[in-house]
């Protein structure tokens, strides 16, 4: 793919010398570069093949009341995608991108569908808040059924690659993994699905229980997807390690994908070259989590569904970076004369 120091100097040589003042497509401009460097070219090519994935799974933690929604709303939503009614059925019709569905671990069998994958670690997670979410083994197994989905797709020509999550509890979860990483968990907690502050406040305690039965290893990744995470969130991890070994730029979504990508992160903190954040959701931690990380939201629409949604609307904006780069004008083509900050 060349010298990529190189290669920045070009796309950043082009980029200043397109007809505007430099810089002033703001982080669009940034886009464009991100995606030049991902694809080793410097007029980036538009993505012809979209896809998102949306990793669904049950948690245990939700015997502990801290969801406003029963745990049966994970698999009926599994059967609304497979319908395409869902949010992210809709908006992936606007952008052009095929919805599939992981069943990572709901507790419900599926029938076979053409846009279902079964990639079933189990009948859901354990109450984590007790015991381990998993065993070691199982969690290696998310990482792999991960990376062989993502696989899949890259195999089958996906270029650009999105991921979303469903499962009631989930962000319970997601929180659990952020505070086993180190972050306070006073900066992370928030309502997922509506719910008033007595149960906010049980959510805290069901976690701070389960960093206290758990003890999970912020150094070892895979101990803390063990012990606090979930089927799809490990799922998820996987398929963000192997799009990135696979050259692919893949966009996270809310608050449980960025919880996946904590867990890729470090494992392989160079998978952040190769993922945008789609947007930034309204649940507090999600901003605290992408600030750490560097990662700056391509969206803020106030959303916090989930799903894939603020992942898929984000395709459409990555798309008009790579055609700005490729279709805008130079000064020279176009004969207008360049200001003193033109190089």
């Amino acid at each position: 793919m060349g010298n990529p120091e190189i290669l920045k100097k070009k796309v950043l040589h082009r980029l200043n010398n397109l007809t505007k003042p430099v810089g002033s497509l703001g982080y669009l401009e940034e886009i464009a570069l991100k995606m030049a460097l991902i694809q080793g070219k410097e007029l980036p090519d538009l993505p012809k093949n979209k896809k998102v994935y949306v990793f669904a799974g049950d948690h245990g933690v939700v015997a502990r009341g801290v969801s406003a929604y029963p745990k049966d709303v994970t698999y009926q939503m599994v059967f609304n995608f497979l319908n395409g009614g869902a949010a992210v059925n809709v908006f992936a019709r606007h952008v052009g991108a095929e919805v599939f569905v992981v069943d990572s671990g709901v507790d419900y069998e599926f029938e076979d569908s053409p846009y279902l994958i079964k990639a079933k670690v189990g009948f859901g997670t354990k109450d984590f808040s007790a015991q381990p979410a998993m065993s070691i083994e199982e969690a290696s197994k998310c990482i792999d059924y991960g990376r062989k989905i993502a696989r899949k797709a890259i195999d089958e020509g996906a270029d650009l690659l999105a991921i979303g999550d469903m499962g009631i509890g989930n962000t319970t979860t997601a929180t659990a993994i952020a505070v086993a990483f180190g972050y306070d968990i006073d900066e992370i907690l928030d309502i997922g699905t509506p719910i008033d502050d007595a149960t906010l406040q049980n959510k805290k305690q069901v976690i701070l229980k389960a960093m206290e039965v758990n003890r999970p290893d912020k150094a070892d990744a895979l101990d803390v997807l063990a012990k606090v995470g979930g089927y799809c969130i490990g799922e998820m991890a996987g398929f963000i390690l192997e799009a990135a070994d696979s050259h692919v730029p893949v966009v996270v979504d809310g608050f449980p994908t960025t919880s996946a990508l904590l867990i890729a992160y470090n494992m392989d903190n160079r998978v952040l070259d190769y993922v945008f954040a789609g947007h930034k959701s309204s649940v507090k931690g999600h901003g605290v989590i992408l600030n750490s990380l560097g990662l700056r939201p391509i969206l803020d629409l106030g959303m916090r569904l989930g799903e894939g949604t603020g992942a898929v609307l984000a395709m459409s904006i990555i798309e008009a970076a790579i055609k700005m780069i490729r279709e805008m004008a130079t000064f020279d083509s176009a004969g207008v004369s360049k200001g003193s900050e033109q190089i």
